[in-house]
């Protein structure tokens, strides 16, 4: 592997782990008893898992706008991660924790890329 992709492997992991986690998590609150006051987790869920996955795909071609991404990924883990911890199911509550790591991860990408 390439050194410009090395520096990135931690936040694609933190990247593909958050994907999985929202994914489930948007599964789960559907099959809830009552899935209605889980339309913004499902939406949220759903939004941040479309960045984590671009953000990886970014990483591992090296693109440019990976700063840009990683920044914009961090801003729909810490909404998201706002939103699951708001509901006791084990599943947002997972999801809560995998998107404060994969936030945290992004930011230092950010922040390591532009400095």
């Amino acid at each position: 592997m390439t050194d410009r992709l090395n520096r990135y492997l931690d936040c694609m992991a933190a990247c593909n782990a958050c994907a999985v986690a929202c994914l489930h998590c948007a599964a789960s609150c559907l099959h809830e008893p009552d899935p209605r006051p889980m339309v913004r987790c499902i939406e949220l869920d759903t939004d941040c898992a479309q960045l984590c996955q671009l953000c990886v795909s970014l990483m591992a071609g090296g693109s440019e706008l990976v700063p840009q991404v990683a920044g914009l990924c961090a801003l729909a883990c810490n909404a998201c991660a706002a939103e699951c911890s708001r509901h006791g199911m084990d599943h947002c509550q997972q999801c809560a924790e995998a998107c404060l790591r994969c936030a945290a991860a992004c930011t230092a990408v950010r922040e390591r890329v532009t400095a």
